[in-house]
């Protein structure tokens, strides 16, 4: 009982690896979507780009700055000339002294007339003198104080602000700039959803070469198992001595062959799977199972009319512009030279700006020069208007007017491509279907000659070289097959990533 038990157990673990190790189409692709780099450098350039709008819708808003900062000079500000300064610091030697000289001369004048004595004159000199110090040194001193009242004390500055702006009407730059920020995100969504097309449109074709590969490989284990069995009816004629060495030498050949092409196909396998597990973003290796590689027919996958939806994919539809990426960005390229017309219009037009602010600063002029902080606050509106700059607007304009012309060229030529593309995958896929009747009916034909084959080489009315050209017609009929249903496939991915349905 435990034995079996155990048994049961290893049995659904195995097969429960087998199941993972199983890789389907869909499973491909959702691998890819999940681990190719490519995508996910994208998916963070859709966050840049979604950032980059966020930044800009800032700009409605009012801006506040703060500032401060502290300088030293190696002289200060004057606002006295050196000359004024020696008078201010000599101001009662100029006035009292020289007064005080001019009274002496007189009085000694006087004293020489006889008009005073001489006596009396002394007296008056030595009173004057007496008075005429004191006067000197209080002017003297009264001029240093008006020197240091003017005084600016500019060599250590300090000031700290506050500044406030709020843009009213900038031309429209703003605007057009968050537009374009619009643009941009959409841009970065289309790019992402243009890298998964085409990863996926890569991962359709890789899985389907390497079930093609593995299936012919499989196809060429029959040819030579059909070959082998041929070898050894081949070899016992030779010993009853009914048929020749010739016959068994062509025999050998064969046998050879279809080993040396199943050992080619095998390394096409392995490299086929190791590019897909490449895009899948696995390790890499030669031996996953793939799903469609052991079917015996692939059926088509049901598909739309197309012939009803090709007037949806004319040149003038939204339904097209809405299903490719590529076309989704070319009219993003277009709308975005748009917008960059109206911000280099923009940069011409008046631009109204409101201000405001408060600073303080050490030394201030707001009641003489004070060695200490004081503050201020202002308001105010800023008006730019250009009035001449040599036309340099009108071109600018016009460059930008002609690269929309240039974007629009591009996305009409797009459009046209795309509409080729989307014919010409329609007639692949008609022609593959077409190719995969004919190669059913062959190989009905292929499978009736090699029957009848063998029963004449058993009845002994046909020769070896027969049989093996009915092997080879068989072989080929059915590599014909796989061929085709292939070619359906990859036809039908052709038209849905031209359908924009990828």
């Amino acid at each position: 009982m435990r034995k079996l038990f155990f048994f049961v157990v290893f049995c659904s673990i195995s097969f429960s690896l087998q199941a993972q190790g199983v890789l389907s189409l869909q499973r491909c692709r959702e691998l890819a979507l999940e681990n190719n780099r490519q995508l996910k450098v994208s998916r963070m350039t859709a966050e840049v780009a979604e950032n980059t709008h966020k930044s800009a819708k800032t700009k409605y808003l009012p801006r506040v700055d703060g500032l401060a900062g502290y300088q030293h000079f190696s002289r200060e500000v004057s606002i006295l000339n050196d000359k004024q300064k020696s008078a201010l610091a000599n101001l009662g030697s100029n006035t009292a002294g020289k007064l005080g000289n001019q009274i002496g001369q007189n009085l000694t004048s006087l004293a020489q007339q006889g008009i005073i004595s001489t006596q009396t004159a002394q007296q008056l000199g030595q009173l004057l003198s007496n008075i005429a110090a004191p006067l000197t040194q209080a002017g003297n001193n009264f001029g240093q104080s008006i020197n240091d009242a003017f005084r600016t004390n500019t060599k250590n500055v300090y000031a700290a602000g506050i500044i406030i702006s709020q843009p009213i009407y900038m031309g429209g730059a703003i605007q057009a700039a968050n537009d374009m920020a619009t643009i941009g995100e959409e841009m970065a969504q289309n790019n992402l959803a243009l890298k998964q097309q085409l990863i996926l449109f890569g991962v359709d074709n890789a899985y389907w070469l390497a079930v093609s590969l593995k299936r012919k490989e499989s196809l060429a284990i029959q040819y030579r198992d059909l070959a082998k069995k041929l070898d050894d009816d081949v070899k016992k004629m030779i010993r009853e001595g009914v048929a020749t060495r010739a016959d068994g030498l062509k025999v050998d050949v064969v046998v050879n062959t279809a080993d040396l092409q199943i050992s080619r196909i095998q390394s096409g396998v392995s490299l086929a799977k190791m590019t897909l597990c490449e895009l899948c973003g696995i390790a890499l290796d030669g031996d996953i199972q793939l799903a469609d590689e052991g079917t015996a027919d692939l059926s088509p996958t049901p598909l739309p009319n197309y012939e009803a939806h090709s007037t949806a994919y004319s040149s003038d539809s939204t339904a097209q512009k809405e299903a490719r990426p590529e076309l989704r960005l070319l009219q993003n390229a277009v709308d975005l030279s748009e917008q960059n017309t109206k911000l280099v219009r923009a940069l011409y037009l008046p631009h109204v700006l409101l201000t405001a602010g408060y600073s303080v600063m050490n030394p201030n002029t707001f009641n003489g020069f004070q060695n200490k902080f004081s503050d201020l606050w202002n308001i105010g509106i800023t008006l730019q208007v250009p009035i001449w700059n040599w036309g340099e607007n009108k071109y600018k304009v016009r460059a930008a007017k002609t690269a929309t012309s240039i974007a629009q060229l591009e996305l009409e030529d797009a459009r046209k491509k795309i509409d080729l593309e989307l014919e010409q995958n329609r007639l692949r896929l008609k022609d593959a279907n077409k190719q995969l009747a004919t190669a059913h009916q062959n190989m009905a034909a292929a499978d009736e000659n090699l029957r009848c084959a063998n029963v004449g080489f058993k009845e002994g009315v046909m020769t070896v070289t027969e049989v093996m050209a009915a092997q080879t017609a068989w072989q080929t009929a059915r590599t014909a097959i796989i061929d085709a249903e292939i070619a359906v496939k990859l036809a039908q991915t052709g038209v849905r990533k031209a359908m924009g349905e990828l």
